[in-house]
């Protein structure tokens, strides 16, 4: 079906521009003056042969976080335009580039013309909107405020990609450096190796035994290379079943916690989601109870959930928020006794927006100090693996060297 790109004004006088699909141009101008827009311009849009391969290859069945993200920012421009929200959800739906993302908001478009609140449109679908976000628009809805809980909300998710952008990229160094250092390993010990067996043969010499364990790792590698593929595969596939259980979720959530160097990045970027969403969803208006709740289906680690969990039992017997995530030992002093301040001063989510401002900006630190501190250990690492091969590799001509001295 053919697209065209346009520009169009609301009924506020923003002006949009976006792609819609239709037989042709006549059929595009009038969905959108369905839609309330006046057409200021509208071409039909000319995809090349590249483009059209990427869209054929694009996911149809995942909405992604970005797509969230400029759907969220988006329609808070929209409402606080004063643009009615079914008008809205039409206009981000025609711009939406996701297929899968397109649907969704037809049918949650359809579902408010039928009188459906929009978010119990929203949490008929969860994999599209998490539990955060409807608790949030929910929020939005009773407190009359929508618009300023779609800021809110946006300025959450934008964030947490942010933070969730700078531990990718903490891991995509050393991951990357390890993955070739492998590959290099690989060839040495299956191509190199062999070559150099056979010039020890010649020799008739018994060989020294690190040169000979080296040559058997070489030849069980060469002649049964299935292993060398099948054993990551197998073992990732092995460690994903096992986390799909609740003893493996929380066994290696915990280990991950612990994890030397990588477990203390990954307790700051816990602190900062915990703190960055109750602070959110307490600021708009969600009662904490919920707020807590939302915060353990999202916290990204059952370990950190359960504490949310013991939390959420204890102050519904009547105690304090930072009571209980003191004795859960994942969360840091200044962090419960900040908490605590919050509570005898009222501005619990005042305080723990400033929590998670500090932790963001420790997780950034975290980042920068983890990549020049793995970057020297990799090195050595590949030097040590390296060097005892070319070392093995060297050890019978020293001894031929020797021999060949005495026997003259």
């Amino acid at each position: 079906m053919p697209a065209f790109t346009y520009k169009a004004k609301t009924g506020a006088g923003l002006v949009m521009q976006g792609v819609i699909d239709a037989d042709e141009q006549k059929h595009a101008v009038d969905k959108l003056r369905s839609q309330k827009l006046v057409v200021l311009e509208i071409a039909e849009q000319h995809i090349s042969l590249l483009d059209k391969l990427k869209l054929l290859l694009k996911s149809k069945g995942k909405v992604t976080s970005r797509d969230l993200v400029l759907f969220s920012r988006q329609l808070s421009t929209l409402v606080t335009a004063g643009v009615p929200i079914v008008q809205s959800l039409g206009i981000l739906e025609t711009q939406a580039e996701n297929p899968a993302f397109k649907e969704v908001l037809a049918a949650v478009k359809l579902d408010i013309e039928g009188g459906l609140s929009i978010s119990d449109s929203l949490k008929k679908r969860p994999e599209a909107f998490p539990a955060l976000y409807t608790s949030m628009v929910k929020a939005g809805e009773l407190g009359g405020i929508l618009d300023t809980i779609l800021e809110r909300l946006t300025t959450y998710l934008e964030n947490s990609e942010a933070l969730k952008g700078k531990v990718k990229s903490a891991m995509m160094y050393p991951a990357i450096v390890l993955t070739i250092c492998g590959a290099v390993t690989v060839f040495l010990m299956i191509f190199v190796i062999p070559t150099f067996k056979n010039i020890f043969s010649s020799f008739g010499a018994e060989l020294p035994m690190p040169t000979q364990m080296l040559i058997d790792v070489s030849d069980a590698m060469k002649h049964q290379w299935y292993l060398i593929v099948g054993a990551p595969i197998g073992g990732f596939f092995g460690l994903k079943k096992f986390y799909a259980t609740a003893r493996g979720e929380k066994l290696i959530d915990s280990y991950a916690l612990k994890a030397p160097i990588f477990g203390i990045l990954l307790k700051k970027v816990a602190v900062a989601r915990f703190t960055r969403t109750l602070g959110t969803l307490l600021k708009s208006g969600v009662p904490i109870m919920q707020a807590l709740e939302t915060v353990a289906q999202t916290a990204g680690n059952v370990v950190i959930a359960e504490a949310v969990m013991q939390t959420r039992e204890s102050i519904r017997e009547g105690g304090h928020l930072s009571d209980p995530l003191k004795k859960s030992g994942l969360f840091p002093n200044m962090v419960t006794s900040m908490i605590s301040v919050g509570e005898e001063t009222g501005a619990l989510d005042t305080m723990l927006s400033k929590i998670a401002d500090f932790y963001d900006q420790e997780v950034d630190s975290a980042v920068k100090g983890l990549t020049s501190l793995i970057e020297p250990i990799v090195i050595v690492v590949m030097g040590i693996v390296i060097g005892t091969i070319v070392i093995c590799m060297f050890l019978p001509m020293f001894s031929m060297g020797e021999l060949a001295g005495k026997e003259g």
